[in-house]
């Protein structure tokens, strides 16, 4: 049992996760937009503007609202459909802001409570092998800067004791999955797709593993039918 920092925890993967954790008797800190409403603490950000985490992360640590962190588990993502051509300077900024930029400062932000407790940082990617989607180039692009963020990461801190796991969970029963879907033309049945709380459960199970080893990527599928 840890505590353990969760973004996008308002809405799909996330809801779940955060139910997972407390079931799991961790302690959850919520970060992000909307946590207010959430019934586990939360520190407010807009993951869209990474350069004002710092100061609010600060000022949680100055209010003793952040402790001792065991896990950061980024949740959080944005996926705006449009081709190459329709994307303006302001769509990439703000998708790769919250996919990627924002985790990296948050990981940045909450290292030096990571190392002490040779903590854990999970980051939730796209399905696995997602490549080159067309009218969905700023996502697919953020999720491949995110797992290059991950790998790298691992090497940096490992000599430290930090881990690191990518996540890469296939179609899930969420709202964000049923809008991309209708933006695309494309049918979303959530009985075909994995529930949030499976994903959930597995990063639960990833955050358990033995001091000996643990899963650095996680692959998650629906089950054959």
């Amino acid at each position: 049992m840890g505590h353990v920092l969760v973004t996008g925890a308002t809405g799909g993967i996330g809801v779940a996760l955060v139910d997972a954790l407390v079931e799991a008797r961790h302690r959850v800190t919520a970060v992000g937009r909307d946590v207010g409403r959430l019934t586990v603490p939360g520190i407010e950000v807009d993951l869209a503007e990474p350069g004002t985490l710092a100061v609010t992360i600060g000022a949680a640590e100055d209010a003793g609202e952040l402790g001792e962190v065991h896990a950061l588990v980024h949740c959080a993502g944005i996926s705006p459909v449009a081709a190459v051509a329709d994307t303006d300077p302001e769509t990439w900024r703000r998708t790769l802001a919250v996919n990627v930029a924002s985790a990296a400062e948050l990981v940045r932000l909450t290292l030096p409570a990571l190392r002490r407790s040779r903590g854990h940082v999970v980051f939730v990617n796209a399905a696995p092998g997602m490549t080159g989607v067309a009218r969905w180039s700023s996502f697919v692009a953020g999720k491949a800067a995110l797992r290059e963020l991950a790998d790298s990461l691992r090497e940096e801190e490992a000599a430290r004791g930090v881990r690191v796991t990518t996540v890469y969970p296939g179609p899930t029963a969420t709202d964000l999955l049923g809008e991309v879907r209708s933006a695309f033309g494309r049918p979303y049945d959530p009985e075909l797709c994995i529930r949030p709380e499976t994903v959930a459960a597995m990063i639960v199970w990833v955050l358990s593993a033995p001091a000996d080893a643990y899963a650095c990527d996680l692959s998650v599928l629906p089950s054959p039918r």
